[in-house]
């Protein structure tokens, strides 16, 4: 299994995460070969195109030895070939249940719960990689809704935690495991261990636990 970081959120303009994504590089050799799943969580070129400038600017200057991208017009050969040069993977923010959707047509479910090295979610990106999605409501908290996640980790993450979903997390975590993660946060977890970087809490049979 991979050791996981689950980022509660990150603006990649501000690079408001760098820190984390620090370990992350220095968990995956210090100067690793990053593969991006760019464009797979969001419908929109120009914004996938934004984040790509963004990505590789920011992803050079911490180190990185290599950046590719995977591609949506990638074959499946093609990914998985890019995945076992990778160091680390990268799955950035945007639309969790499109990024989820477009993993499990790809049919790389299997691949990435083999993959042994370093992933990196943030935002959608650590919800994808949950048992289930916890995706939250426009309106008020009650609104949110679980979709099935790829099934990496047994138990959930509430990203850009905000505790007017107390009640709500209260309530799902009846039935699994929550950890509410903030911006500029992480959850890591390296197979059993578990470990954060700044604002989490635990949700557990109705109960909130401060992590930190």
């Amino acid at each position: 299994m991979a050791k996981l970081y689950f980022l509660g959120g990150e603006d990649l303009g501000k690079r408001d995460c760098e820190q984390i994504n620090k370990k992350a590089f220095a968990d995956a050799g210090g100067t690793p070969s990053v593969l991006v799943f760019i464009g797979w969580a969001s419908k929109s070129l120009d914004e996938t195109e934004k984040y790509r400038h963004i990505i590789m600017a920011y992803f050079r200057e911490m180190g990185a030895k290599k950046i590719v991208f995977a591609e949506l017009s990638d074959s499946l050969e093609t990914v998985e070939n890019k995945m076992k040069n990778a160091d680390l993977i990268y799955l950035p923010g945007g639309d969790t249940e499109l990024l989820v959707e477009t993993i499990k047509k790809k049919g790389l479910e299997t691949m990435l719960r083999k993959y042994d090295k370093v992933i990196v979610g943030n935002s959608a990106g650590a919800l994808a990689l949950c048992e289930d999605c916890l995706i939250a409501g426009a309106g008020s908290p009650e609104e949110s809704a679980v979709r099935s996640g790829l099934g990496i980790v047994d138990f959930c993450v509430d990203v850009h935690y905000n505790p007017s979903r107390d009640s709500r997390l209260s309530e799902l975590s009846k039935k699994r495991r929550i950890y509410a993660v903030a911006e500029k946060s992480a959850l890591i977890c390296d197979e059993a261990r578990i470990s954060f970087s700044g604002m989490v809490y635990l949700f557990d049979k109705g109960k909130k636990i401060q992590c930190w």
